[in-house]
């Protein structure tokens, strides 16, 4: 049942409803200390860049999401991001599960020193399974744009190139890792770090090379 109520959302996202907003993004909300809440503008711009340009029906305002909540089951796609400790309990690695192995699709975007973190608790989710480095061919990278390189580099911290990991069940990506790229900072308004526009709009085609896949790769 959830699987299907996961597939309704990603067939409703494009278009085949009349309705506008037919489905919503989350945000996921983390114990463990780390700034969850950290990229304010940034779902709310990735958003309006793809019902321009996707012509998606997307909420404007992403909703707010507890790992161990039920409601987690609502959203085709949710966003995770941060700088620190993130910390599952063991109910919320569980749900977070159920919520991938159903059709769910999460995205991970390092905002500077989320890695060790994340693969630590990711662990608790699937014991089986760890991030692999996905290979430029991915079609996560030929969406609607065209990234023959890989993710783009939004912001310097390391002086390292950016990758980008996958989480695989039973064949099927079930979460992106996007890593020393800083993709979440590329979505914000310009106002906040003054990158160039052509940076911030390689950073918005990604996101919604991301929004696409995860729509519409139900399995």
């Amino acid at each position: 049942m959830k699987k299907i109520l996961v597939f309704c959302f990603s067939i409703l996202c494009f278009g085949l409803s009349a309705q506008k907003y037919s489905v919503k993004i989350g945000k996921l909300k983390y114990g463990g200390g780390g700034d969850w809440y950290a990229n304010k503008t940034s779902l709310p711009n990735l958003i309006e860049f793809c019902n321009k340009n996707l012509k998606t029906n997307i909420f404007p305002e992403e909703d707010i999401v507890e790992v161990g909540s039920p409601e987690i089951f609502q959203y085709p796609l949710v966003h995770m991001t941060g700088h620190g400790n993130v910390v599952f309990t063991a109910q919320e690695a569980e749900n977070l599960r159920k919520y991938l192995i159903s059709g769910g699709f999460l995205h991970v975007d390092d905002n500077y020193g989320l890695r060790k973190f994340i693969e630590r608790e990711m662990k608790k989710v699937f014991p089986e399974a760890e991030f692999v480095e996905l290979p430029f061919s991915h079609p996560i990278y030929h969406q609607r744009y065209d990234f023959k390189d890989g993710l783009p580099k939004v912001h310097e911290h390391d002086n390292k190139p950016p990758q980008g990991y996958g989480l695989f069940y039973e064949g099927r990506l079930v979460s992106f890792f996007s890593f020393e790229s800083d993709l979440g900072n590329g979505w914000e308004d310009q106002s906040v770090y003054g990158d160039p526009e052509s940076v911030r709009q390689k950073a918005l085609q990604m996101g919604a090379n991301i929004v696409t896949y995860a729509f519409t790769t139900y399995q």
